[in-house]
């Protein structure tokens, strides 16, 4: 049951998680410059560690998009977008360019995603 869900929400979930990281990327230089609340360590901490929530969720998202319906292409572009996503996340404080990589594959993401389901509806009204 649980699993029929997921397989139908998947799309949905991957592209939710992705713009939430972009968002979490986007604001997290902001908040910890001008915030008083992250400067307790264990806080700060947990919040950067969200990075890995996000590679989690769209982990699970592409695996149960990708489980029965979806294009080869469009399985090769989820795939390859999130293992560009997880590289470029785990490695962001190595050089700066993987801070870019990781919002180009994110975007990458969301627009597979969006492509997958409307693969799917056509695909399901013929």
């Amino acid at each position: 049951m649980k699993t029929d869900f997921l397989s139908r929400k998947a799309d949905y979930i991957g592209i939710t998680g992705s713009i939430l990281c972009i968002i979490h990327c986007l604001i997290t230089p902001v908040l910890l410059m001008t915030s008083a609340v992250f400067q307790d360590e264990q806080l700060r901490i947990g919040y950067l560690s969200l990075d890995y929530v996000f590679i989690g969720v769209n982990i699970i998202a592409v695996y149960f998009a990708t489980r029965h319906y979806a294009p080869a292409i469009i399985k090769k572009s989820l795939w390859g977008f999130l293992g560009l996503f997880t590289i470029a996340l785990l490695l962001e404080d190595v050089a700066p360019a993987f801070e870019y990589l990781a919002y180009l594959a994110s975007a990458g993401l969301v627009i597979t995603h969006l492509i997958n389901i409307r693969q799917h509806r056509v695909s399901h009204v013929h």
